[in-house]
């Protein structure tokens, strides 16, 4: 498929940019782009919570009461999950709750995160651009003239760009990175992708599928 390209203006440049069929065209597969960004979710969890159960919840070493007269259940403890104060049972203890996929799994979720954004045309490319120096107002001025006001956006660059990575850390509605680095979540949490005109064959190239060979 082919993609206009467009200036920093926002203006066509009037050159188009293939993209690969096979990566922004596939067949989108929704189980594997669910589990994928399940996995990247689990690995920001920080598994802390915690509750005390019976053995570690203080006091209870004397007889709540008498055992008989009373008129009630006999408890040898005020350690009981039955009683305010009580233990929990099977409550949250601190865990790992990270899990991986297969790099291929991987990649095809990627695959699909990008050919829902391609059919949606919500990918745009942009001739390669680079600051001078950090300045929140020109990405602004990159966005609007774009008219992407309002939405996420999701900018790739072909490589690490000090300049451009901090001028737009002030704005929460978009995100900065390296074409080989966006994972699915990142993909399909973003409104629209701007993809400078060099990162594209970066982007294609890190969801590529590899061969055996090549992955030893």
């Amino acid at each position: 498929m082919k993609l206009s390209i467009y200036k920093t203006d926002g203006t066509n440049s009037g050159k188009k940019a293939e993209l690969s069929d096979d990566i922004f065209k596939c067949e989108p597969n929704d189980t594997l782009i669910y589990e994928d960004i399940r996995s990247y979710l689990a690995s920001k969890r920080q598994g802390t919570a915690k509750v005390k159960e019976r053995n570690e919840v203080r006091g209870g070493g004397r007889k709540a009461y008498r055992q008989k007269g009373t008129g009630m259940a006999r408890r040898g403890t005020m350690r009981s999950p039955l009683l305010k104060g009580g233990g929990i049972v099977h409550g949250p203890r601190p865990r790992n709750y990270n899990f991986k996929l297969p790099a291929n799994m991987k990649r095809a979720a990627r695959k699909s995160a990008l050919s829902y954004k391609a059919g949606e045309k919500a990918i745009k490319v942009v001739d390669d651009f680079t600051y001078d120096e950090p300045k929140t107002k020109k990405i602004n001025e990159l966005i609007t003239s774009l008219e992407l006001d309002g939405k996420k956006v999701l900018l790739l660059t072909a490589e690490a760009d000090r300049n451009v990575h901090r001028s737009a850390t002030n704005l929460k509605k978009v995100n900065v990175l390296e074409a080989n680095k966006p994972s699915t979540y990142d993909i399909v949490n973003s409104d629209v992708i701007i993809v400078q005109k060099s990162a594209v064959k970066v982007l294609e190239e890190s969801v590529k599928s590899k061969t055996r060979g090549s992955e030893s």
